[in-house]
């Protein structure tokens, strides 16, 4: 059996190569790092027109094969075969934007030069002949002497004639030769190359991107638009899941309730509805949520839409010493911070690339989100859905502002280098995609629940160890958890969060989430599961809400639970993202000193939040 041919997907940054990679793969997929970098390496499988298995490389993007970053001296590695964990690629796919050839060439021509068997694919020609530009893929192939295919690969529009070219047993190596001399030479070269095969119109055309951007960029209706988007995004949010999470609500409590009835009463059966059922049960039930974000974060990205936000955030940016580059690793961390902090690799300033990544972890990840939704639920019981959405937005708020302090401080205090060149590309509008969005929700619902199914499992069944040994004699719930280790511990540090307005059940919590900061809310479900309900059917939620002080007021007022959130949206509790910045700087000092600053900054503003607040709350 003759083996996989190994095409490398290759094209400048916004030529949708992760939307032709998702249609030649499909699911059939897998993620990893190159050894010795943190560059992702993205390889799939597809087939051709005979049924052929071939493999697919996607390549990071780049500009040029003149490498400025680590994305692009692992592109220029690869297709030079100077990487010993990657084989040399048999052929290339060069993607190139049909709206903007003589930019997208000069990366194109260089892939070519380099002698493999090219295909190119002239993708968005649709928004090309939009602006009133035509590009003839037959001139266009009679001088490059490879396949040119037109295509709009959101739309799956030219794939079959992709596949033909896959097909073919014997691929055709380019006939462009070798340019010497610098940039302007290689673009005379292009110039050269597209006359006659790609026309005007001499007509102005206003598109339609262009009207959307006269709304959506502008200085003050740009921000309107965002911030309206935002609110409705939440306030769909908390309106919409709650269907769902009622029902997975239901379903963990139904199998609790068959565990309880066909199992001995004993502490294996409590490891199990406790511990298990109600661990995991706890932070799974908000999955539809942070679906939801990552649906709407999707069409976002998907339309267009979210680079403009980067272009907006650019005039911030420059504020603090940074630039727009920057905020597409920060706008990533809002998914998670791990993705985020990876992204930086495209950033060419190091000094500007360690000042994103110690900031990076304070925007708030989707693993805020059950906390969040946990404690805003406790602090509005009565609230509705636009009020709950509100204090939502604030937190994100919050979260950005914090970016932008930390990021202005060590602007001033770290050695100044020079400012990179910052280069915004923004595509055209164009409809979504959602076979592309499905998938970018499978894949970060599938690691959502695995991290449910691994992390948080291992972690609950630790925490109801914790607070359930050693036994008590007392039959008492609250007694037996105070007498736990658990309860030791949080007794123990007590004083110390006390200021804060917690209590020792909540140090529990706090304590436990510095390795996620989701476990706080299965911890809280294993504390509250554990202790008597106050009625047969009562939720977690319930329980918490019930919960009262020595003095009978209730534990969880809107001080406690403001200052709760003001701590969750500063403090690092990730092991992940510490482990992450370690190997991104290749220093413990930046991860310890991430760690310390934002848990202390977290704590002082949580004090501030609580005691401040007390002059104004009862």
């Amino acid at each position: 059996m003759a083996s996989q041919r190994l095409f490398a997907l290759v094209g400048n940054p916004n030529t949708g190569k992760t939307t032709l990679f998702n249609a030649l793969t499909g699911l059939r997929q897998k993620v990893a790092n190159y050894p010795g970098v943190t560059v992702e390496k993205k390889e799939g499988i597809g087939r051709n027109r005979h049924g052929e298995e071939f493999r697919v490389l996607d390549l990071p993007g780049a500009y040029s094969l003149q490498s400025k970053s680590p994305d692009e001296e692992v592109t220029r590695a690869v297709l030079h075969g100077e990487r010993a964990d990657t084989p040399k690629p048999d052929a290339v796919i060069c993607l190139v934007d049909a709206s903007n050839l003589e930019r997208h060439f000069y990366l194109a021509t260089q892939v070519m030069e380099l002698g493999l068997p090219t295909i190119v694919v002239l993708n968005k020609t649709d928004e090309a002949e939009e602006m009133g530009i035509t590009a003839s893929a037959t001139k266009l192939q009679e001088r490059l002497g490879v396949p040119v295919v037109p295509m709009q690969a959101n739309e799956r529009v030219g794939m079959e004639a992709l596949q033909v070219a896959l097909s073919e047993k014997e691929l055709a190596k380019p006939k462009w030769g070798s340019i010497e001399g610098d940039a302007s030479s290689r673009y005379q070269a292009i110039g050269k190359l597209l006359e006659g095969a790609v026309a005007r119109s001499d007509e102005e055309r206003l598109t339609p991107t262009d009207k959307w951007d006269q709304i959506l960029v502008h200085p003050v209706m740009g921000w309107m638009v965002l911030l309206s988007i935002l609110a409705g995004l939440f306030y769909t949010i908390f309106s919409v899941s709650g269907y769902p999470m009622d029902w997975i609500d239901g379903t963990f409590g139904w199998l609790g309730e068959q565990v309880e009835g066909r199992m001995a009463e004993g502490d294996f059966r409590d490891l199990i509805t406790e511990g298990i059922i109600g661990g995991v049960g706890g932070v799974v039930i908000f999955l539809p949520q942070i679906l939801m974000l990552f649906f709407f974060i999707g069409i976002m990205e998907n339309t267009g839409y979210l680079a403009r936000v980067s272009f907006m955030m650019d005039r911030l940016m420059s504020g603090v010493g940074l630039n727009g580059k920057a905020f597409i690793p920060v706008l990533s961390s809002y998914a998670c911070a791990i993705p985020g902090i990876m992204a930086t690799r495209t950033m060419e300033s190091a000094r500007d690339r360690l000042i994103t990544i110690l900031v990076a972890p304070i925007t708030s990840c989707s693993a805020r989100l059950p906390v969040y939704l946990m404690l805003i639920a406790l602090m509005l019981p009565n609230g509705t859905d636009s009020e709950r959405a509100m204090v939502m937005l604030g937190l994100y708020v919050l979260s950005i502002l914090g970016v932008y302090f930390f990021a202005w401080l060590f602007n001033r205090k770290l050695k100044k280098t020079e400012t990179a060149l910052t280069v915004l590309e923004l595509p055209t509008y164009q409809r979504p995609s959602w076979r592309e969005i499905g998938l970018q929700i499978y894949d970060r619902g599938k690691i959502f629940v695995k991290n449910a199914g691994t992390v948080i499992l291992c972690l609950s069944i630790i925490l109801w160890a914790l607070t359930t040994y050693p036994k008590s004699n007392s039959e008492d719930g609250s007694e037996q958890l105070a007498h736990s280790v658990a309860g030791r511990m949080g007794k123990l540090i007590e004083p110390v969060i006390e200021p804060l307005g917690y209590d020792w059940k909540m140090g529990v919590g706090l304590v436990a989430s510095f390795a996620a900061r989701e476990v706080f809310v299965s911890t809280m479900s294993i504390i509250y599961i554990g202790e008597d309900a106050t009625e047969e059917g009562d939720t977690v939620r319930d329980k918490m809400a019930a919960e009262t002080r020595e003095d009978g007021k209730p534990a969880y007022n809107i001080r406690t639970c403001l200052s709760l959130l003001v701590f969750y949206v500063f403090a690092m509790q990730c092991l992940s993202t510490v482990a992450v910045t370690r190997r991104e700087t290749n220093s413990w000092r930046w991860a310890i000193f991430q760690v310390v600053y934002l848990t202390g900054f977290a704590y002082v503003a949580a004090l501030a939040t609580y005691q401040i607040s007390g002059f104004f709350i009862s």
